[in-house]
């Protein structure tokens, strides 16, 4: 069923898109927890059973199959981020990438990173992880308020870029409060100008909004499939920058998928990898991610980052006037562009806000004192408006 070209409206989603996602939308409720974990096309279950029923029929000789999967994977995620290719390699999460980074530098020292107070966790507590074990000097960087919101300050970083440091890992999108990070191109160039590497969090980008990981020139970027191309957990990769798979640098996070012959079992002293991205792969990877993952990144280079973005942007402008009619608390952006797929609601308790929103069907996530609500193309205008019904009963309202 084919989307017709041109900007998005729930109309032609309806008749379109919509029959793609019958079982998730047989689920009750107001789902708007899309930032979290993205709802599935009905082809997910498809692609599985094809992954199954390959290995069934081919056995030991499935590999071939499965690595040609793994390149198809890699590819759509190129395309998707504006990568080259040959430059992204897949990980179980982003975490897994973020050590094979950590492991690409000498041991002889504590690794000298620069770093914000508004990373995910999965950045934050391997971070403090090597950091506690002497592994790493991490500078950690305070966001700043700006009202309710506290917002990661470009300058500040940039402050402590400088001779002597050895990483900057920051987030394009903060998983927080949705805030896209501004000045990457300087940070970039003052990374170089440094001799520092600049490691991207995209994560929350991905999907999102439009990406172009070659034109910003970062060395290293992470990102996953769960939330916008809803490919589930497992999919996630690490892209490594044409200039550093050039130096040849490595990383001791790697594996025999990493070796020059992945099926040649002779022993040596020496060891031998790939060249280029291939030498950054690591032991047998889970391919049953990248049956997982297909549909859902297929669907969104279908459609186009772009038009997704311009979507969102409306939807959000739609749920939040919602919001705001029926008297909920709401973030208003400064900056329309400033912000990624998801609206905050301020409030105390956030947490146990959710959990009575959630008896009530409506599925939105926090973080902190903000309750975190995803528009996506599968939300009708409809659901906006119960979902501030729901938020201003659970707020105390009538």
């Amino acid at each position: 069923m084919s989307l017709p070209a041109g900007p998005l409206t729930e109309a032609g989603l309806r008749e379109h898109v919509w029959p793609r996602f019958s079982r998730t939308l047989m689920r009750p409720g107001v789902y708007l927890a899309n930032h979290s974990l993205g709802r599935p096309l009905d082809r997910m279950g498809e692609d599985l059973a094809e992954f199954a029923a390959t290995w069934y029929q081919r056995m030991d000789e499935v590999w071939s199959v499965w690595q040609r999967e793994q390149t198809r994977f890699t590819a759509g995620i190129e395309r998707l981020v504006g990568a080259a290719p040959g430059t992204v390699t897949q990980r179980a999460s982003a975490g897994q990438a973020l050590r094979s980074v950590l492991n690409s530098f000498p041991v002889d020292r504590a690794i000298r990173v620069v770093t914000t107070d508004a990373e995910f966790d999965s950045l934050d507590f391997i971070l403090r992880a090597y950091e506690g074990a002497g592994r790493a000097a991490v500078e950690w960087v305070e966001s700043c308020r700006s009202g309710e919101v506290p917002l990661v300050d470009t300058s500040r970083v940039l402050e402590r870029v400088r001779a002597g440091v050895d990483l900057v890992v920051v987030s394009l999108v903060t998983f927080g409060t949705g805030q896209v990070l501004s000045g990457v191109a300087e940070l970039t160039g003052a990374c170089r100008r440094a001799g520092a590497l600049l490691l991207l969090d995209v994560y929350h980008a991905a999907g999102a909004l439009p990406l172009d990981l070659a034109g910003l020139g970062v060395d290293f970027a992470v990102g996953g499939s769960y939330k916008y191309t809803r490919g589930g957990p497992g999919a996630a990769w690490l892209y490594v920058s044409p200039e550093v798979v050039g130096t040849g640098r490595a990383t001791l996070d790697t594996g025999w998928f990493a070796k020059a012959e992945t099926f040649d079992y002779r022993r040596g002293e020496a060891i031998s990898r790939q060249a280029g991205i291939g030498g950054w792969a690591e032991s047998t990877p889970p391919v049953v991610a990248t049956y997982q993952a297909r549909s859902g990144l297929e669907f969104t280079l279908e459609v186009g980052v772009d038009r997704l973005r311009a979507y969102s942007l409306e939807r959000q402008a739609r749920l939040r006037e919602a919001l705001r009619s029926a008297g909920v608390p709401v973030f208003e952006p400064s900056e329309p562009l400033g912000y990624g797929a998801f609206s905050l609601v301020p409030c105390e308790g956030a947490k146990a806000v959710c959990e009575r929103a959630a008896a009530r069907g409506l599925t939105v996530d926090s973080r902190g004192q903000f309750i975190r609500l995803c528009p996506d193309v599968l939300n009708s205008a409809e659901e906006f408006e119960e979902a501030a019904r729901v938020l201003r009963s659970c707020l105390g309202g009538t």
